[in-house]
């Protein structure tokens, strides 16, 4: 279990400074305004071109893409379920202890099998729930696709700036 915890925290402060490295560089040149950015809210498709699939490490994806913003959408894009390919589905996990053990105990469904085909499931990060992270899982195989196939990640939404 120390080992797990010392994991979390780990995961923790990574996203931490990347966030705060990514909030530094974004639009610092020697011809803008610090914050130069859009305020309206962005798209994601999680995965980039690699979508929701087993094997991707969407923890590593959500560092290098963040930070991500309150009212920005996340779309979830996979394959539904057929003879060639494995079914993904969306889950939330409610807490860091849970995120990190793959346990689906508690998990919620917010995307079942084939609601990724075609554009995608389409999920926006709200203020709601601003005081903890939103904690993405693949539920399949009973947690398999999470702690084998690191089909796993973390969102912290920040406010977004406005205008100076």
């Amino acid at each position: 279990m120390g080992f797990r915890f010392a994991q979390g925290l780990v995961l923790l402060q990574a996203i931490a400074c990347v966030v705060e490295v990514s909030l530094a560089n974004k639009g610092w040149d020697s011809h803008t305004y610090p914050y130069n950015h859009s305020s309206a809210p962005k798209r994601f498709t999680v995965g980039g071109s690699q979508h929701w699939q087993f094997g991707v490490n969407y923890t590593d994806w959500s560092l290098k893409t963040a930070p991500f913003y309150f009212n920005d959408t996340l779309v979830f894009k996979y394959d539904p379920p057929s003879n060639t390919t494995f079914p993904h589905s969306v889950s939330l996990l409610p807490n860091l202890r849970s995120f990190l053990n793959c346990d689906l105990k508690k998990a919620k469904l917010i995307a079942n099998q084939t609601q990724g085909g075609g554009n995608g499931f389409e999920f926006v990060l709200k203020k709601k729930n601003k005081k903890k992270p939103y904690y993405f899982v693949c539920g399949e195989r009973n947690g398999f696709h999470c702690k084998v196939g690191i089909m796993k990640f973390a969102v912290a939404p920040l406010l977004r700036p406005g205008p100076f």
